[in-house]
């Protein structure tokens, strides 16, 4: 059918009334349906929206008692001998059915404060907020999208700010074993970005990984260290040796360093950052993992390079005991750093100055052992545990790194408990 031209139809008296009789006659028919049947969809969708709040306190005492206060090489618990509220999360979110052969959409909402918060800052988000320590930030907000193209499973994308996905421990304490965290999470994986990131399920057990952002903690104009943008790649595999073993790699490159402390090679300075991770589930009970790391840096002339192994047995169904040990090498002293004032971690990450104390080339050997009693308490609770740790850090090279630049070695004791709703 071809429709008249403008002047015919101002031209043509019956060809108005004819157009105006078909719009009247599909509006009378379409207007109830086409509402009712969007506002249904709507309103089914708005229904899978989940809502979850979680705390987090905790203490790490120390008895050496550094002069400084800090428990050297520590992120979480830092400060020794003092308690303090390490987390509040805040989640709203649509979890997107990544197994569906539609499309999908979702969302990931989350707001977090606490002592943890100075650690995860995005420079120009809301790094400025709060100064003291105990700091408020998004460690995500991204759209999430299910597209069914390629293969039978499809490409997922999350776009916005997104948490790392490298490594073996996460900032969210109920995904992770231990109340601290080991030297290769803090100081060779990443944190937090503003991109996006895929997963495309290649079949039902390997996914290949790829993403864009604008770099490890930063965002754009006055919130960016440099002006390059760094990326993602890598490969999943799950389900494997009859469903007992998966394993993660990734792999990242882009300039990571500040133009303020390297002038402009900070935007051609290349870092490398490399961790390989597999867990093999033994039995139901006992479970083991053990994590590859290796990270070079082109502007500082850099390397680290990590093994950590970690065993987890369930010796009820509400407690378990897990075991870390790790070999952790910084072959300049340029990784491993105290942040000694509440802002110093995201001013060192922009390049600015920072109260901070690190140490000479160290190779560092820690050993942690653990419990976890979680016990299910019902109304309401969906998430109660306990856990306490020991933990035993030493330098393995004659270096003094520990307890204010005095020891070898350094004691911790820590425990901290979850409540999740």
């Amino acid at each position: 059918m071809t429709l008249p031209c403008p002047s015919e139809t101002r031209a043509n008296p019956a060809i108005v009334r004819r157009l105006g009789f078909a719009a009247m006659t599909f509006l009378a028919t379409s207007h109830w349906t086409i509402p009712r049947a969007f506002a249904d969809d709507l309103g089914s969708w708005a229904k899978t929206i989940t809502y979850g709040a979680q705390i987090e306190g905790g203490i790490n005492a120390n008895p050496a008692r550094p002069d400084n206060g800090v428990n050297f090489g520590q992120f979480f618990g830092d400060r020794a001998n003092q308690p303090q509220l390490d987390q509040i999360l805040l989640t709203v979110n649509r979890t997107v059915d990544t197994t569906a052969h539609d499309y999908q959409i979702g969302f990931f909402l989350q707001g977090m404060y606490g002592s943890d918060a100075r650690y995860f800052q995005i420079a120009g988000i809301t790094s400025s907020a709060i100064s003291s320590r105990y700091q408020f930030i998004l460690p995500q907000a991204h759209l999430d999208l299910h597209l069914p193209w390629l293969t039978r499973h499809g490409l997922d994308m999350q776009a916005g700010i997104l948490t790392s996905p490298m490594g073996v421990e996460s900032y969210d304490p109920s995904l992770r074993p231990f109340y601290t965290l080991s030297y290769t999470t803090q100081y060779s994986t990443t944190f937090e970005h503003v991109g996006a990131m895929f997963q495309w399920h290649v079949d039902d057990h390997f996914s290949a990984l790829f993403g864009v952002d604008t770099g490890n903690q930063v965002s754009f104009g006055g919130g960016d260290n440099n002006h390059a943008a760094a990326g993602y790649f890598g490969v999943n595999g799950s389900g494997l040796l009859g469903g007992k073993f998966s394993f993660t790699y990734l792999g990242r490159v882009g300039p990571e360093d500040a133009i303020r402390a390297l002038g402009k090679q900070a935007n051609s300075a290349q870092r490398f950052w490399n961790d390989l991770n597999g867990t093999y589930k033994i039995n139901d009970k006992l479970s083991v993992t053990a994590e590859f790391n290796y990270m070079h840096d082109d502007g500082l002339r850099a390397d680290a390079y990590s093994f950590v192994s970690y065993v987890s047995y369930q010796v009820t169904p509400s407690l378990t005991l897990n075991y870390r040990g790790e070999i952790y090498r910084d072959n300049t002293g340029l990784f491993v750093t105290s942040f000694l004032g509440d802002t110093s971690y995201v001013r060192a990450t922009l390049g600015k100055s920072a109260y901070t104390q690190s140490a000479p080339p160290t190779t560092y050997g820690a050993l942690t052992l653990g419990a976890n009693w979680h016990p299910t308490l019902g109304h309401h609770v969906k998430l109660f545990e306990i856990r306490p740790e020991i933990r035993f850090d030493r330098s393995l090279n004659g270096t003094t790194p520990f307890n204010d630049l005095r020891n070898t070695g350094q004691f911790t004791f820590g425990a901290d408990a979850v409540l999740g709703f």
